[in-house]
């Protein structure tokens, strides 16, 4: 019997996971991933993401594939939008349940992700939230780059904290830190989680790892212990970020599982279940896929 939640994982391979991907992956692919997370017993799905296919031509589908979602009323559908025009399409769906936004902690970043300075990001990302709501569905802000920049390096913890409280103001169903560029470490991870924890009373905080330097595991680890309830995870590890040059795959949902249910943390997710779907994405995929666990022996 499947342990109750003590750690929410939010499945995220359907966007992230495959929003750098070259090849275009079948929408009727995309459907698949979402069945079977919902199969392996995930209840938050990141199923895509509404901005310019021209600039992420493999989520060009955005509309095609909500279209085709399950009618499930315990699962939760996530679109992640940028601004205004993409939070519009995402409501006109009529199936997508929550609006994810994104701000950046520096202006550099903010210009070459979305085309806006780290300021503007987040008042477009309150704007969203605003938006999310009197469309009668919920909204959730990430702060990009919060452990560090692609392009001006170190983030200061201050100027997170910052972001954070202010985001906190639009009252998002919770507030996510981002590695997008997986550069955090354990003890950075506790220090900043602990901080903005604190700083945004009870709002809750998620985080989401990249794995590109081999600390993404243990970071999340850092961060559950701080008192976070909800992780984003990969499907196979696949992921990474377009404009973020070297930002290798999220920490994979598989792994994540097994070192929280060995650890005496539920998940509520089936795990045998993950690593056989693990296996049908590698076929999809056609190469080897970045986590570990589905490419172990079983154990025990």
């Amino acid at each position: 019997m499947l342990k109750n939640h003590a750690v929410e994982i939010v499945e995220v391979g359907p966007r992230d996971g495959l929003q750098n991907e070259a090849a275009i992956v079948a929408t009727a692919d995309k459907l698949a991933l979402i069945r079977r997370a919902i199969d392996y017993g995930v209840r938050r799905i990141e199923v895509t993401s509404f901005v310019n296919p021209k600039k992420v031509p493999q989520l060009a589908d955005a509309e095609q594939l909500v279209a085709m979602l399950p009618d499930r009323d315990d699962v939760t559908f996530i679109g992640l939008v940028l601004n205004r025009r993409g939070a519009e399409r995402a409501v006109a769906t009529g199936r997508i349940d929550e609006l994810g936004a994104v701000c950046v902690t520096s202006d550099s970043f903010g210009i070459r992700n979305q085309g806006q300075s780290s300021d503007e990001s987040l008042a477009a990302a309150m704007e969203i939230v605003a938006l999310a709501k009197k469309a009668g569905r919920s909204g959730q802000i990430t702060i990009a780059t919060a452990f560090g920049c692609p392009i001006e390096g170190r983030v200061a913890i201050g100027r997170v904290v910052e972001l954070a409280k202010r985001a906190a103001d639009a009252e998002p169903r919770e507030i996510a830190l981002a590695d997008t560029i997986g550069v955090g470490v354990p003890a950075q991870v506790a220090e900043v989680v602990g901080r903005v924890r604190e700083a945004i009373g009870g709002v809750p905080v998620r985080v989401h790892f990249h794995n590109t330097r081999g600390t993404g595991i243990a970071n999340v680890w850092a961060a559950v212990q701080e008192g976070v309830a909800t992780v984003d995870a990969s499907l196979g590890g696949l992921g990474g970020c377009p404009f973020a040059p070297g930002a290798a795959g999220n920490v994979a949902t598989e792994d994540v599982v097994y070192m929280l249910e060995n650890s005496g943390i539920g998940t509520g997710l089936d795990l045998p279940r993950a690593v056989d779907a693990a296996g049908w994405l590698t076929g999809v995929m056609n190469r080897p896929l970045p986590a570990m666990v589905s490419r172990a022996p079983a154990f025990p």
